[in-house]
């Protein structure tokens, strides 16, 4: 009894730091949209890659949104199809017809994926190449997803807050679908859980080292892009989007002005059907972001088990005596709680969050077991993990 009472006023303690000292990020918002106002210099060239492998049954409305932007200025998108064979290149060019705006799309197939290059990003290094072959103007670089849908406002709130503010990385966490019973339990813990690890606040601060993006919506200033290596520069990265923010970020001397935000209006268009899927998603990565090491697994495992299921156990096993696992059970809620609300869930998910972060341990460790066997990072019918040394 002893044990365990000391080991929730352990938790206490993490849940009081969690909550006033990690940057504010259980009470993440949409930023309040800016005032729109055309730029010293005029509207900035945009250009939107999107990546597509396999992604016929959302790209159609993906490419509806992008190409029902209203912007003001030069705006253009290229789809690259990676090999897909499902028809997600004709789907794409069928949206555009329907909208009788086929020349603001080019589709173009993607070459054979080299060693040493995750898929995505071979993917957006071909749009790129093709932004150059074409000869299109371009200040900006939209990477965007192919299961994104954007609001007709979004890139110029994009462009605005990266003029106004001087940003060189934009970047809006979506706002994923949270409709069945597996996203109502753990979709919100996804986006809470990444905040945690990644601060919105510090990411949005220049002095601190901190730098995170979310993959579905990046603007990103293009010489930028160039003076931090280029697209190629993560060739490797299986977590691409938090390896860009860092890359421009920290290039050069001192650290430069990103932004990172939860959306307000733009969205996911992909369904997690089955809990099977939103274990895929965690379990793709999560091995990645703890460098491959199974002591940082270790830790974190031990870390998660602290936190999160110490707090109900011990309160539910000793009662009232229990008093600090109880605060730290209640201090956890009160955290989750914002992000319930962005989610527009119910606040009766909060005390379940324990049980949720058990789910995100246990893919956490399929994570690691899947790299173990030779198949770390598997998505969309490719392993992607770099090979463990023997």
């Amino acid at each position: 009894m002893a044990v365990l009472f000391v080991l929730s006023c352990i938790s206490l303690l993490i849940w009081c730091v969690l909550l006033f000292a990690r940057g504010g990020f259980w009470r993440e918002r949409p930023a309040a949209p800016l005032p729109v106002a055309e730029p010293a210099g005029g509207w900035p060239a945009v250009v939107a890659v999107v990546p597509a492998r396999n992604e016929a049954d959302v790209i159609a409305k993906a490419v509806t949104s992008l190409l029902m932007q209203d912007y003001a200025g030069a705006f253009h998108v290229i789809v690259v199809d990676d090999h897909s064979t499902d028809g997600t290149a004709d789907a794409a060019r069928a949206a555009a017809l329907q909208l009788q705006r086929p020349d603001r799309l080019t589709v173009i197939g993607a070459k054979p994926l080299p060693s040493g290059w995750s898929g995505k990003v071979w993917a957006q290094s071909q749009g790129i190449e093709a932004v150059r072959t074409l000869g299109l103007p371009t200040d900006y670089l939209l990477l965007t997803d192919a299961d994104i849908g954007h609001p007709p406002e979004a890139l110029t709130q994009l462009v605005m807050r990266a003029t106004v503010e001087k940003r060189d990385l934009v970047s809006l966490m979506v706002r994923l679908r949270c409709d069945t019973l597996q996203e109502k339990a753990l979709i919100p813990a996804f986006v809470f859980f990444f905040a945690k690890l990644y601060p919105f606040a510090w990411v949005n601060n220049p002095r601190n080292k901190t730098a995170a993006a979310a993959g579905g919506c990046m603007l990103v200033r293009r010489e930028a892009l160039e003076e931090a290596g280029g697209i190629e520069s993560i060739r490797g990265e299986l977590i691409d989007d938090c390896s860009l923010a860092a890359r421009i970020k920290h290039r050069g001397e001192g650290r430069h002005a990103i932004r990172l935000d939860v959306a307000a209006r733009s969205v996911s268009l992909r369904p997690y059907e089955s809990w099977r899927e939103i274990w895929n998603m965690i379990a793709r990565t999560a091995f990645t972001q703890l460098r491959y090491s199974p002591w940082l697994l270790a830790g974190t495992m031990a870390g998660m088990a602290v936190i999160y299921l110490v707090p109900p156990v011990v309160a539910l096993a000793l009662g009232a005596a229990a008093w600090p696992a109880w605060l730290a059970w209640a201090a956890m809620c009160c955290a989750y709680a914002p992000m319930l609300s962005y989610y527009r869930r119910s606040l009766l998910w909060a005390p379940v969050l324990p049980l949720i972060a058990l789910f995100y341990v246990g893919a956490t460790f399929a994570s690691a077991w899947r790299y173990w066997r030779g198949k770390g990072g598997q998505w969309k019918a490719r392993v992607q993990a770099p090979a463990q040394e023997r």
